[in-house]
This record gives structure tokens, C-alpha cells and sequence, in this order.
């Protein structure tokens, strides 16, 4: 087995998760094979899959007070392929030195970048392969293309069919597509018992009407990346809606809870997902990733993210037929009759369609895709061999001889 090294962003938790989800699809044993990078924060995110010894705690890289030019210098101080490069900054000196001395000492063969264009040049200046997680959004500036460039191949956590359009071909041509990569178990829960659950929910709350049983249920669902922009649109969200049973998880600013019947957190939203009427929700790419193949109707709301991460992805949803903005979704509310509850029924596809996506992007399908590429990392010892022999057919594109 190759010996993997992934360097994960310390902005959100997604980046970690994303590493959690890929190394519970090896087997035990092998998972001690894989280094984790990251400066993010032991109780900001509980890995499940991966030992706390696997991971090295790297340097902040923060701005300092005495670093002799700040991080974004002009034009004519800083090069042009790096988003960020303080000069004279310590702990970013340690930080490039943890990472390449732990390189060497445990073998590691390849690298992949979750994400920074900065440790990319890093690997490729020292000669280190590396793979290139790509995320959705406009990224067609001169550091992430050379960033792509530098790369052994790019990997994009997220379908084809959702790609953007305006994506140059040599990107997707270089990209292994791992469709959502999804760990959560298909929902088994009933309607009586997520009806049961949301009693048990309101059991504190002597305000709420039992009757939600007959309403239309709304779950707003909210991250820890920011939730004010939702938060934003309950009012309205109520006003549309005067009658249905609206229910908020994760963080809410308090002077909103009056709009909402509930405001909670829960462990799993998968019963939540599969069972309400309207699910409105951002566009992170784990959220999406189990919304995606719900018959729930979608709203998306994306957050305001670099490079337009979310609004990206919510375009490509809206384009494919498999969510609604939140002007189409006020439009389809304020159409129908004050009497009309939305349903099911009223999704943007048709049950029909959604059974096709579903035999086209099953659980087992699109968690195969992720699950060849970590079968294949087992499969080699040897960076070229599993380059040339398993990566190389997988891609468009050839390098030069």
C-alpha cells in the first residue's frame, strides 16, 4: 500500500470530514498508513475513522506582527501563482517544516491537497507528487490553475452531472470524479417514527401544537459556517407559509426563533431530510451531499463563500432540475391557493426522475467511485506504477513524453 499524506483546511470542518469519510472505506489495519495535515483544532472536529497519533497539528499561519511583508503585498511583491505568502513569518516557516519533515520520516508517497494552492507549490518545488482536491466554484484564477497544473490529477467530491459549465475542459479532463461521498446509512425510519421523534422534540415546548402530524412540515438545516443569510429569509419563510410546522437545526440568531416551532440540534438530519415537505438549506458540499438523492424538495441558500463555492453549486443543482432557488420558491408558494400545502408532489422532479438518479447514483454507486480510488492506493506500493498502470486511463489528458 502507498503510504498517503492529506493536508486539510482548517476553514470549516469539511475539509477533515472529507479524509474521515475516505479513510472508513479502508480497511483497519491500513488506515494507520495515512498522515493527516491540519491546523484545525482537536474540539473542532471528532474524527471517527482516524487516530489523533495520525495527525500532525501544523502551525497556524496567521499574519504576525513581525513578519517583514504581510500576506498580500501588491502586485509587484507577491508571485503570482500563491494567494497568500507572508515573507519572514515564523510559524509558517515551522508549519513548511513539519510538513516536509514529516514527508521524509514516514515515506509518505503522495500527497492530496484539501485545499491550498501555497502547500501545493510547496510539494511540487520539493518535488513531492500530489493529487488536488477541487472544490465547486470559480477557480480560474492564476494560482489554483497552477495549482491544477502542478498536480498529478485533480478530485472533485461531487457528481459530473453537476459540474459547472463554465469548468475549462483540461480541468474535467484532469479531474477523477468521486460523486458525493456520503457514509450515512440509508434512512430506515418511518414517518410514524419521525413524527414520534419531532413529538419528543416539542415535548418541552408547551407553545407547539401537537397537529404537525398534519401540516406541512419545513426543516431549515444550518452549519457552523454561517447561518445569518437563512436566518435572514424565516420571516418571509413564515409569511409564505402561516401554517406549516417549521423546523430549524443548527445555530439561530434568537431574535428569529419566533418564526420557527422548533429550533434544535440533532446528531443525524437524515430522518429530517427524507420526511419533510420543503428542506431549505446552503450548499456546503457535505449537506448537499446527503440531500442529494431525497425525494424532499430542495430550496438552496447558498452562503456567500471565496470564489463562489456555493452559489456555484447551487446553480448546477437549479440547472440539473434538482433544487430550487429561493426566488422560484417563493414564486411557487405565492401561485398556489392559501389552502394549498406544499407536498412532495410539488417537486421540482418528478418521482420518476429522481428513481432514475437514484439507479444512476445509488448509495453503493456513488460511494464505488471513492472506493476504487482508495482500493487502488492499496492495490500499488509505488507512486509511478499506481500512477501510470491505475491513474492514467482514468484521466483525458496525457502528459508529455
Amino acid at each position: 500500500m502507498m503510504r498517503i499524506g492529506y493536508y486539510a483546511h482548517h476553514h470549516g470542518s469539511g475539509h477533515c470530514r472529507q479524509i474521515d469519510k475516505l479513510a472508513a472505506l479502508l480497511p483497519i489495519q491500513k488506515r494507520q498508513q495515512l498522515t493527516v495535515f491540519t491546523s484545525l483544532a482537536p474540539e473542532a472536529y471528532a474524527f471517527t475513522a482516524i487516530d489523533e497519533q495520525q495527525i500532525v497539528r501544523l502551525y497556524l499561519e496567521d499574519e504576525r506582527i513581525d513578519d517583514v511583508l504581510k500576506g498580500r503585498a501588491g502586485e509587484y511583491w507577491q508571485p503570482a501563482s500563491l494567494h497568500y505568502s507572508p515573507i519572514g513569518n515564523a510559524d509558517i516557516q515551522k508549519r513548511s517544516h513539519q510538513i516536509l519533515n514529516t514527508i521524509v520520516q514516514r515515506n509518505i508517497d503522495l500527497m492530496i491537497i484539501d485545499v491550498s494552492v501555497e502547500v501545493a507549490m510547496l510539494c511540487r518545488t520539493a518535488s513531492i507528487p500530489y493529487l488536488y482536491v477541487r472544490l465547486p466554484g470559480l477557480r480560474d484564477d492564476m494560482p489554483h490553475i497552477d495549482a491544477f497544473a502542478g498536480a498529478l490529477a485533480l478530485l472533485a467530491p461531487y457528481p459530473q452531472a453537476i459540474e459547472a459549465a463554465m469548468t475549462p475542459r483540461w480541468v474535467c479532463q484532469k479531474t477523477v470524479y468521486l460523486d458525493f461521498i456520503n457514509l450515512t446509512k440509508n434512512n430506515t425510519s418511518s414517518h410514524q417514527d419521525f413524527i414520534k421523534t419531532l413529538t419528543t422534540l416539542t415535548a418541552d415546548h408547551p407553545n407547539v401544537s401537537p397537529s404537525f402530524a398534519t401540516k406541512p412540515i419545513i426543516t431549515v438545516v444550518k452549519g457552523y459556517g454561517g447561518h445569518e443569510a437563512i436566518d435572514a429569509k424565516l420571516p418571509e419563510l413564515r409569511r409564505l407559509l402561516p401554517s406549516a410546522f417549521i423546523i430549524s437545526l443548527g445555530p439561530i440568531d434568537n431574535d428569529m426563533r419566533a418564526y420557527v416551532d422548533i429550533a434544535t440540534h440533532v446528531e443525524d438530519v437524515t430522518p429530517f431530510m427524507h420526511h419533510s415537505d420543503y428542506l431549505l438549506m446552503a450548499c456546503g458540499l457535505n449537506a448537499v451531499a446527503q440531500a442529494y438523492y431525497c425525494a424532499t424538495p430542495l430550496v438552496v441558500l447558498p452562503d456567500e463563500r471565496p470564489h463562489q463555492e456555493q452559489a456555484t453549486m447551487a446553480q448546477a443543482l437549479i440547472d440539473q432540475g434538482r433544487a430550487l432557488s429561493w426566488e422560484q420558491f417563493v414564486h411557487s408558494m405565492n401561485a398556489e391557493s392559501t389552502s394549498a400545502y406544499p407536498t412532495k408532489t410539488t417537486s421540482v422532479q418528478t418521482q420518476d426522475t429522481l428513481e432514475d438518479d437514484r439507479s444512476s447514483f445509488s448509495q453503493n454507486a456513488y460511494l464505488s467511485k471513492a472506493q476504487v480510488l482508495m482500493d487502488s492506493i492499496i492495490t500499488y506500493s509505488t507512486t509511478k506504477s499506481w500512477f501510470n498502470e491505475w491513474l492514467l486511463p482514468q484521466l483525458e489528458l496525457r502528459p508529455e513524453a
